[in-house]
């Protein structure tokens, strides 16, 4: 029987997410319901907007599009999936969902990560030797559509990749099995968003 990820929201909203879940071989579980962690293998977080600054101990200075809603939840989908030793993939906003639940923070303006045209930047990144970044390959080529990303990282999170300008592109826990992204392989050309989500799908199976 195919792993059941759960996204957080809708199936309208984000089919580019089910489609690379159903491509790896998984089924997507749409729910807004945390009880929904008990029949689910996996949690994917997608990208979206910023989160609200207070919960990571700061003022707003430049989020925007804030789903308040969304952050409660998807924090609560943390704290019961981690909590049930689950895997956990967090991609764009996702990640930086991940860095805020384990106590860190975020930078909230950040140049030159941005979409360009509504197109993604396409730049190589440098991995750390880890299990994601081993994965990845030692400096891949990944897209970027953010305009924020992680600062202090929280405890247990260690990064293991990074861009030119040292912004963290990807995260690891060191005991939980808890993956985040800052760029987005459902949309990512090439093979690498494909082999990100198939061992995502491989690690829920366990």
């Amino acid at each position: 029987m195919a792993c059941q990820i759960l996204i957080p929201g809708g199936a309208d909203r984000y089919a580019n997410y089910r489609a690379a879940v159903e491509a790896a071989g998984g089924r997507a579980v749409f729910s807004d319901d945390p009880a929904a962690a008990e029949n689910c293998e996996g949690l994917l977080l997608p990208g979206g907007g910023d989160l609200e600054p207070w919960r990571y101990g700061q003022a707003n200075t430049a989020s925007r599009n804030l789903e308040p809603r969304r952050d409660a939840l998807e924090l609560r989908l943390l704290e019961r999936f981690t909590a049930l030793g689950k895997p956990v993939l967090g991609i764009c906003r996702g990640l930086q969902t991940v860095n805020v639940f384990f106590g860190g923070t975020l930078v909230q303006d950040l140049p030159g990560h941005s979409a360009v045209d509504g197109r993604d930047r396409l730049h190589p990144v440098r991995s750390a030797p880890s299990a994601l970044g081993r994965l990845c390959g030692e400096e891949p080529q990944v897209n970027s559509a953010h305009h924020q990303a992680a600062d202090r990282l929280g405890s247990g999170l260690e990064a293991v990749q990074w861009a030119a300008d040292g912004v963290v592109e990807a995260l690891e826990h060191r005991t939980l099995p808890v993956w985040g992204v800052q760029w987005h392989p459902e949309r990512l050309p090439g093979g690498l968003g494909r082999r990100l989500f198939a061992a995502f799908l491989k690690r829920c199976g366990r």
